[in-house]
């Protein structure tokens, strides 16, 4: 799976440094857990729930988790994904319609970026060391770069109306890393909402989707951070952002990454077209969008492209905007925001230096 930098969540709001912290004045009831190899987190407000029927709602969020790994994990090799992966180039395979769906809206943000963000990367991403295959993290040679490009490609890809999954190339192999993590915080809402919830924040790893308003009655707000290596939750926040049926995501570089001999950043996000690691001064990307599979995929397509071409794609848009932080040559961070982020999330940009 696609790592996504962590997306700190506050549940204040309009709280300045060293003011008294209000107690809030709506209940929650919150949790967590692991699915997809990251931590998730659900909290619900003004909830009603007991010690009665909360059981019974978190059993329904796992067992969903858990449907959702049977039929998407590149590591259990009895998903639906893995088999796939193992079937015969151009026989129809059958899949589940959540399956199908993600893997639509794969190819859909596929097309949408122009092979920006490519579903079959799997190859290349354990070429490099960043899969679940090895951690050993070597440049590869010429040859065998190009012998291992030559096993991907979104086009080779096509899914039936009777929801079929269709290679062209017996090599192809599927990876919904980039998004899956997405679909499964939307799924966790889907399942809350359908309970009568209105109040609601969920995430896995740095997707997070949030309904109606916090334990304070007021907009969720969410930290996009700074992107210094291997970021934690002590280290400072690039920007605050204010929202309500929301989702965010956040790709960049500067979680899972290495230097090769050269000194050259090489992270975990892939250029398709290239077959290597993304190489620009782009450090982060955070996208606000409709829901969390949208905001994950458009992340990842956004980081690959770069400021330019990122900036192009996300203002034909409407439903969604972007937050870029370069890195500068110093070693200092510069921000650009997309012309909608600032109405979309309350964004305000740092003063000037």
């Amino acid at each position: 799976m696609f790592w996504n930098p962590t997306i700190f969540t506050c549940l204040l709001a309009g709280i300045a440094a060293g003011d008294p912290i209000p107690q809030p004045s709506h209940s929650i009831v919150e949790w967590q857990g692991r699915t997809m190899g990251s931590p998730y987190a659900v909290k619900i407000v003004d909830s009603g729930l007991t010690d009665n029927n909360l059981p019974a709602i978190k059993l329904e969020i796992e067992q969903t988790l858990i449907e959702v790994n049977r039929q998407m994990s590149n590591y259990q090799p009895d998903s639906e994904l893995s088999r796939f992966n193992r079937a015969t180039a151009d026989v129809p395979f059958k899949v589940s319609p959540e399956f199908a769906k993600v893997a639509r809206f794969a190819l859909e943000i596929s097309r949408f970026s122009e092979g920006a963000f490519d579903p079959t990367l799997g190859p290349l991403i354990n070429l490099w060391g960043f899969g679940e295959k090895t951690g050993n993290h070597v440049v590869p040679d010429e040859n065998t770069l190009r012998s291992t490009m030559a096993k991907i490609g979104w086009k080779h890809l096509k899914i039936s109306d009777a929801n079929e999954l269709i290679k062209d190339a017996p090599e192809i192999a599927l990876d919904l890393g980039g998004v899956a993590k997405g679909y499964g915080v939307d799924r966790m809402i889907e399942i809350l909402r359908a309970h009568g919830f209105k109040n609601l924040y969920a995430s896995i790893a740095g997707e997070v989707r949030v309904i109606g308003h916090n334990p304070h009655g007021t907009k969720w707000m969410l930290g996009v951070s700074v992107p210094v290596d291997h970021w934690r939750n002590d280290n400072p926040m690039a920007a605050m952002v204010s929202i309500s049926n929301q989702a965010l995501s956040t790709s960049g570089d500067y979680q899972k990454f290495f230097i090769d001999s050269s000194g050259r950043r090489l992270c975990h996000i892939i250029d398709p077209r290239t077959g290597s690691p993304v190489s620009h001064d782009l450090a982060s990307v955070t996208i606000v969008g409709p829901d969390s599979m949208t905001a994950d995929g458009l992340s990842t397509s956004l980081f690959v492209l770069g400021l330019v071409e990122g900036m192009k794609k996300i203002e034909s848009r409407q439903d969604s905007a972007a937050l870029f932080i370069l890195r500068e040559k110093d070693g200092s961070f510069r921000q650009l925001a997309s012309s909608r982020f600032e109405k979309l999330t309350g964004y305000q940009p740092p003063p000037d230096k």
